[in-house]
């Protein structure tokens, strides 16, 4: 089955620990998320699926920022996601190197005022694999859009992480409704 890897918002922003609105951090230290990310990278690589990262940023002077989304909306004034600034730089222990794609969204879905939906068809893509940082948002909100357009959805638990590991299980309660959810390990058996 043609298959693709989605890592999400793998970002100095919000995956580490000197991020601006880096609410995850701790929890992907924890984790250990983005050496999870890159070995899930790696079997992607090694099992030839397309690889595709995706990071949300604002265009230069936040032109592009919804200045009324409670999420979003003071992100110019903290200096965060901004497309001009490193924060949204991939976190730099992630082998952003293996990906076949980098996508930027200006919104929590992957699928939102991205290319990425003709990406995918372009590939003939029929399941995706998603994992990244927030659980609880952009893991969320793509693995939901993924399931409305008719793809397979698999998550992997183990490279996601969340605000805390409560939001995280939560999160992963939700999508095994929709998706398979399973741990890096198990993708290396697919």
């Amino acid at each position: 089955m043609n298959t693709a890897l989605i890592g999400l918002d793998y970002i100095v922003d919000i995956a580490h620990p000197d991020g601006k609105i880096a609410r995850s951090a701790r929890h992907v230290a924890e984790r250990d998320v983005i050496a999870k990310a890159n070995r899930a990278l790696a079997i992607a690589r090694d099992k030839g699926w397309f690889r595709i990262l995706v990071r949300v940023g604002f265009a230069a002077g936040y032109a592009d920022q919804p200045k009324q989304s409670p999420m979003f909306g003071k992100a110019h004034t903290l200096g965060a996601i901004a497309l001009d600034g490193p924060g949204t730089a991939f976190h730099p222990e992630l082998r952003a190197d293996l990906a076949d794609l980098v996508i930027t969204k200006p919104r929590v879905s992957a699928f939102y005022g991205t290319s990425l939906d003709a990406a995918l068809r372009a590939h003939r893509i029929e399941r995706l694999v998603i994992c990244g940082v927030s659980s609880s948002w952009a893991v969320q909100s793509t693995a939901r859009d993924a399931h409305d357009r008719d793809y397979q959805v698999i998550v992997l638990d183990d490279a996601c992480a969340a605000a805390s590991e409560e939001e995280h299980r939560s999160s992963m309660a939700l999508l095994a409704t929709i998706a398979s959810v399973i741990t890096v390990e198990e993708l290396s058996r697919l």
